[in-house]
């Protein structure tokens, strides 16, 4: 079965998950490639100026200090990286340019005659017309459980509303917003937490996820769940206040060392 990889250079969370799934993958399967979009941690592609602006306005002082730090000491850290974890295993780079679903870039796609798609932190809208290219579909990984927490930054948001459990779905993509069926799902209780220890253990669960999902597509042996809109809840970017609620609800986004 051969494999193509949609997400994008992420530096904080990605590197060690890309790389758990290709040590992991099983030898009848073939990362054939991997689609790297712009970093866009918010689901909205922006400068990097006003991403800055943004987290720093949003999130405040404290958080952007945290991850401005991780992000110079992800950089100065030799190979870590998404893009490096792909070179070293020899997985191809496809060179897109703009939109994933403009014409010049479904032929591209097309040619490289996928069985499957699989998107980990994939930042733009796929269209009909590039889910229908793999011939056993598109996977994508969500690290809530759907249909609850659909949209962006769920690790936030279950923190914020105080939930006591969460959880990963991997669903085949439609044409919708975290809407798929549901293919593998597994539950996970929040505890003490922070988001960052959060992120980090569902990320790492939601690898395991793809794996099982990959066994059962390549051997057609899968169940659907029902992602039903009727009890779905559904989660945009933060405000500010959403951000305050968040602290007076005694969650916190990280622990300093």
């Amino acid at each position: 079965m051969r494999i193509v990889l949609l997400t994008q250079d992420d530096p904080f969370f990605l590197p060690r998950a890309i790389q758990k799934l290709q040590d992991e993958m099983p030898k009848d399967v073939e990362l054939i490639g991997t689609v790297l979009f712009e970093v866009s941690p918010f689901g909205k592609r922006e400068s990097f100026l006003d991403k800055m602006k943004k987290t720093w306005s949003v999130f405040g002082f404290e958080f952007f200090i945290y991850f401005s730090f991780k992000f110079i000491l992800a950089k100065l850290k030799p190979g870590y990286s998404v893009k490096s974890v792909l070179q070293k295993a020899n997985i191809p780079l496809i060179p897109l340019e703009g939109l994933i679903n403009s014409a010049e870039n479904l032929a591209i796609l097309r040619n490289l005659n996928a069985d499957l798609f699989i998107s980990i932190g994939g930042n733009q809208v796929f269209k009909k017309d590039l889910l229908s290219i793999p011939t056993r579909g598109t996977i994508n990984l969500h690290t809530a459980l759907l249909p609850k927490y659909r949209g962006l930054m769920p690790s936030f948001w279950v923190l914020k509303n105080q939930e006591k459990y969460t959880g990963v779905s991997v669903f085949f993509v439609d044409e919708g917003i975290d809407s798929g069926p549901i293919l593998v799902q597994k539950k996970v209780e929040i505890g003490n937490r922070t988001q960052e220890e959060l992120i980090e253990y569902t990320k790492d669960l939601g690898m395991q996820c793809i794996l099982e999902s990959v066994v059962l597509i390549r051997d057609q042996s899968y169940t659907l769940t029902e992602n039903p809109a009727s009890e779905m809840t559904y989660f945009s970017f933060p405000t500010r206040q959403d951000v305050l609620a968040f602290k007076r609800n005694g969650a916190k986004f990280f622990n300093w060392l």
